[in-house]
């Protein structure tokens, strides 16, 4: 027997069925893609910490270290599309495998491409290595397709969570990864990529061995179990307010958030700082990123989508001032900067987070993985904007004039928010 739909207008005005799948089926999937994150945050980081370094150091230029940011992210924007169409065909399993496996090809090519110091091969290597990485991403939805209206937020939070694990790790591993490079004749600075390799490999069998049901194939029959279209006796309409207002939020959260991120390795190390110090700062920053995702998720279940995600602007303006009135050649310059990319990374959590809820909320199962594959395509095409643009406002009037200009971009969210709240009516609550 088909348990009773429950009814829960989403921002949109969309009902959404939010009857539980099995608990043990919910926690299975959980844990496979608690495991599968785990590894594959650990290769995310290697194009974070080591990208821009490597390609200023292969084209001998400031002005275009921000280009492997923008290759992988416009690559990300091509897998994102990709992905959610192999999704929204076959299931979330095949689409998230293949997605790790693209990354650990493409991490392969930047091996070879900084051995033999070939930049075309580069430049490619690094889009097909973005194209991968969407995978990081997406899979936040993957954990929200079971889960009912107000448990979504720590669904999502709970597999963001798991990235720490390895995202962490990553660009703290940029001495001893390089050393084992070094001993096998390769760059230093391939040593991330060699860990993603092994990271995104591992994740993709994991994903395709044990995913296991598929949860997006899954919440599709429990759908039919309702009349075609009809959740609880209304109309379905995915789309609208919610998904328009939640691509929004990620959008500029993404944009921001990549454009400083890129370019504090190479301020860093141009005023002093060892590499060591740039990864330290890189990883506390993706940390930041993705450690207070379940305390994120558990607010935008409480209070709201909309508060939390107008609250990220005012947290990314915060990141943006501190980088920007940092000197970096300070004492204290290290621990200002750490502080202002942890802030960085929370504001943008705190927008991930949030949006991915607004955008689950306005979508039916049927037509979701399509949906959310073009929202994470105009992320990744914002972060390639971040990224390219990054370079070449550091090239010409500074970093402190990107860190500022980015953060007070980040306000933008502040009205989307708030006009969408006008309409809004947040997902109910259980026993509501």
């Amino acid at each position: 027997m088909t348990a009773a739909p429950d009814r829960a207008p989403g921002a949109s005005g969309a009902v959404h069925l939010s009857g539980p799948a099995p608990p043990a089926v919910q926690r299975r999937i959980l844990k496979v893609l608690v495991a599968s994150q785990a590894l594959g945050g650990a290769g995310m980081a290697a194009g974070i910490t080591v990208g821009a370094l490597l390609a200023e150091d292969l084209l001998g230029s400031t002005s275009l270290a921000g280009l492997p940011v923008a290759l992988f992210t416009a690559g990300a924007a091509l897998g994102a599309l990709l992905t959610g169409r192999i999704s929204q065909r076959w299931g979330r399993r095949p689409g998230l495998a293949l997605g790790h496996a693209t990354a650990a090809l493409g991490s392969l090519g930047v091996i070879a491409s900084a051995t033999a110091r070939t930049v075309p091969l580069l430049l490619f290597s690094l889009f097909v290595y973005g194209a991968g990485t969407a995978t990081n991403l997406l899979a936040r939805y993957a954990g929200a397709d079971l889960a009912p209206p107000e448990q979504r937020g720590r669904a999502t939070g709970t597999v963001l969570l798991a990235t720490t694990l390895g995202a962490v790790a990553g660009p703290n591993l940029v001495g001893p990864t390089g050393a084992v490079s070094h001993a096998w004749g390769l760059p230093r600075l391939t040593g991330p990529f060699l860990l993603a390799v092994v990271a995104y490999t591992s994740a993709a069998l994991v994903l395709a061995l044990w995913l296991r049901p598929d949860p997006l194939l899954l919440a599709r029959e429990r759908q039919r179990g309702e009349k075609a279209g009809e959740w609880g006796g209304r109309r379905v309409r995915s789309g609208g307010a919610g998904v328009v207002t939640g691509a929004a939020v990620m959008v500029t959260g993404q944009l921001v958030m990549i454009a400083v991120m890129t370019m504090t390795p190479v301020h860093m190390t141009g005023h002093g700082h060892s590499t060591e110090a740039a990864g330290l700062v890189i990883g506390l920053h993706v940390g930041a990123m993705f450690l207070p995702s379940p305390l994120t998720g558990l607010l935008v279940d409480r209070v709201g989508r909309l508060p939390v995600a107008a609250a990220s602007g005012v947290v990314l303006l915060a990141a943006g001032t501190l980088a920007a009135f940092t000197p970096p050649e300070s004492p204290a310059g290290t621990a200002l900067l750490a502080t202002a990319l942890v802030l960085l990374g929370l504001g943008w959590n705190m927008g991930l987070v949030s949006g991915t809820a607004l955008v689950t909320d306005a979508t039916a199962p049927e037509e979701r993985a399509a949906t959310q594959g073009l929202v994470d395509v105009a992320m990744s095409v914002a972060g390639a904007t971040g990224g390219m643009v990054s370079g070449l406002v550091v090239a010409g009037s500074g970093y402190p004039t990107l860190a500022l200009c980015a953060g007070v971009a980040a306000l933008a969210v502040i009205p989307l928010a708030a006009r969408a709240s006008r309409s809004a009516v947040r997902p109910a609550r259980a026993g509501v």
